[in-house]
């Protein structure tokens, strides 16, 4: 299997190495004009170009965040290619949203959304078709998952003295849009479920918080769930979950099982 990857980052680099270690060839690295070396740093002799050209790997792994997707989707997808991506945040962008749909569509590619730091994602799809009267996700990290956010103007994350405070309660389209690296499990909700609009979210800093918690509620004509996962933070990247970078994993190794779920 051969894979192209966008970005250099942590996730990129874990998603890199797990493939490779299940026999996959990495055939192209995707960085922005000005970062091929630093790309090159990570991933030594795969080469490392600024678009896809005429490329041909059998998938291609966003890991780059919304500005790779927006940068790079519309070409790949209107190339044929198969698209995984982690950003689903950047689908709160409803233009970028139908642009890339139509591009999928026009050019025979697909793409496919990674379940990231959440799970659970598949009984949330099925409840939607009998129809969900409300959808919540809470999201809660420490501090210093923060970093770099919107949280950091509304709060001081220095000085919680140990007490969790809210720092967003608004829809997944907001929260996706206002905090681009960290809403990913907020759109990932959003798109099983109800949508952007109708799905509520809260993001909260917790000093007492040892490990990104996500939480989902839902009711509906099924009944009611709620359910929730306490993941620890990829190594050298506190914002970003490990099992997002494995769910990234899993969905191109999915491509060539022949049983799957």
């Amino acid at each position: 299997m051969q894979v192209a990857i966008i970005g250099y980052g942590a996730i990129a680099g874990y998603v890199g190495r797990a493939l490779e270690s299940e026999g996959a060839q990495l055939s192209m690295i995707l960085a922005r004009a000005g970062r091929e070396d630093a790309a090159a740093s990570v991933f030594g002799d795969v080469p490392v170009a600024t678009g896809i050209g005429d490329a041909r790997p059998d998938v291609v792994v966003d890991c780059a965040g919304h500005g790779g997707l927006s940068a790079h989707g519309l070409a790949i997808l209107g190339n044929g290619l198969p698209l995984v991506t982690l950003s689903l945040g950047a689908l709160a962008d409803a233009d970028l949203h139908a642009r890339l749909t139509q591009a999928a569509r026009d050019g025979g590619g697909v793409l496919h959304l990674c379940s990231g730091a959440i799970g659970g994602l598949d009984a949330l799809r099925a409840a939607a078709i009998g129809g969900l009267d409300s959808v919540t996700y809470v999201g809660r990290k420490p501090p210093q998952g923060w970093v770099g956010s919107l949280a950091e103007e509304v709060l001081d994350l220095g000085a919680l003295d140990g007490r969790a405070a809210v720092h967003f309660d608004g829809s997944a389209r907001d929260a996706a849009r206002l905090y681009p690296k960290n809403a990913n499990v907020a759109a990932a909700v959003a798109l099983a479920g109800i949508g952007f609009d109708a799905t509520a979210v809260t993001l909260i800093a917790d000093p007492e918080a040892t490990a990104n918690i996500h939480e989902i509620h839902a009711k509906g004509a099924f009944g009611e769930l709620s359910f929730r996962i306490e993941g620890q933070a990829l190594e050298g990247n506190p914002r970003s979950s490990a099992l997002a970078a494995m769910s990234a994993v899993r969905a191109v190794l999915d491509r060539r099982d022949v049983v799957r779920f």
